[in-house]
């Protein structure tokens, strides 16, 4: 059997010196005795698989309404994307795998049904009362909402796993300020990886279903480098490919040369940096793990595009504000009737308050669950 003391020396043998070794950690909120033969972050990442916050994620939008069909990303394939693509990364830098997945795995649990949108509505509506932010509501999550121990709230994760939720940053995510995990300070590296890899995972898989969608036609991608040079290399390669292979074979070698980018310009970094720490990492004023300036170049017309034709199009458009109403019009009814609410739900006004709580339950719904509510509150003929 594997013991925690082996552990400790298969990570100071095979990790890098900047790398967030498990032993090193700085535990937990609540005093627990660790596992025989898992370390806390291998732990971490199977309690946030096993949460209900994670299953709910099958059913929460990525770009498409979990209705409009089921071969478009959720919240939850994304997620294990991520998760893939940050492990991927993870191992060619020589960092922990184990803590990068558990934040992957972990960094979407705080969002809303209905995607951005539903969190611009919730922001909005909480304006007065604290505001809304995923990353706060995911640490809000694993520290508080979820109830499966008798011993303490939540799910008692390891600091650097709820650090790597709150400092979560990427295109669109903000980090979150919070005292307790040093506002001044960088993540770590681990952290690091896991917000680029959630960028090259919407990007591409994004672009992936807005082409299967209708909604982003495949002669208008000629006109960005990035796609071009990569549609003629396969074009060369493979003389007869149906469409559906040859844009698969696209997205995949898309990712494939960011990734590579990536590895190949952070290793520069780091040596630039000569770090040999994660406490050397976390001094640093700037992210470390970052594309080069020919990629990022490359990258710009993309995401530009990407926001004109998918996020943009009047369809999405249509039920990112479709999804706002409904989400607004929940939140009316709970506040002007809280008996409304579950009884489970209605315990917890006292300590958390009604907009909080009212908030909480809102965000923790699946796009299915949302429309199932909003029908039994306002349809008539609809069974409640």
């Amino acid at each position: 059997m594997l013991t925690q003391a082996e552990i400790k020396e298969y990570e100071n043998k095979f990790l890098a010196g900047y790398a967030m070794k498990s032993h090193e950690s700085k535990g937990r909120a609540y005093k627990e005795k660790e596992h025989p033969y898992r370390s806390i972050y291998q732990r971490d990442r199977d309690r946030i698989i096993h949460c209900a916050a994670f299953r709910r994620l099958e059913y929460k939008t990525q770009v498409f309404v979990n209705h409009e069909g089921d071969y478009y990303r959720t919240r939850l394939t994304h997620t294990l994307e991520v998760s893939q693509i940050a492990r991927t990364i993870a191992f060619a830098l020589r960092l922990n795998a184990d803590l990068v997945e558990a934040i992957a795995l972990a960094h979407d649990l705080g969002h809303t049904p209905f995607g951005h949108s539903g969190e611009d509505a919730l922001n909005e509506i909480m304006k007065h009362s604290g505001g809304f932010n995923h990353n706060l509501q995911g640490l809000r999550v694993v520290d508080l909402l979820e109830e499966k121990y008798p011993e303490f709230p939540g799910l008692n994760l390891s600091w650097e796993v709820r650090e790597g939720i709150v400092k979560h940053s990427s295109a669109f995510d903000r980090m979150v300020k919070l005292k307790e995990f040093n506002p001044e300070e960088m993540p770590t590296l681990e952290t690091q990886v896991v917000d680029i890899a959630d960028e090259i995972a919407y990007d591409n898989h994004d672009l992936d279903d807005g082409i299967t969608s209708g909604l982003i036609k495949k002669e208008d991608m000629e006109k960005l480098t990035i796609w071009n040079d990569i549609d003629k290399r396969i074009a060369a390669k493979y003389k007869n490919i149906d469409e559906e292979k040859r844009k698969f074979q696209i997205i995949k070698s898309l990712i494939d040369i960011q990734v590579t980018d990536l590895i190949s310009e952070t290793e520069r970094t780091i040596r630039k940096l000569r770090l040999n720490s994660w406490q050397e990492v976390k001094k640093i004023d700037k992210k470390i793990v970052s594309f080069s300036k020919d990629m990022i170049k490359l990258r710009i017309p993309l995401r530009h595009f990407l926001m004109e034709n998918l996020y943009q199009h009047y369809r999405v458009v249509r039920m990112s504000h479709k999804a706002k109403r409904f989400i607004k019009e929940l939140f009316r009814i709970y506040i002007e009737q809280p008996q409304q609410l579950p009884a489970h739900i209605q315990k917890r006004i006292k300590t958390d308050g009604m907009e909080r709580v009212v908030c909480d339950y809102i965000a923790g719904m699946t796009d299915r669950y949302a429309l199932d509510e909003y029908k039994k509150l306002f349809d008539p003929y609809e069974k409640v």
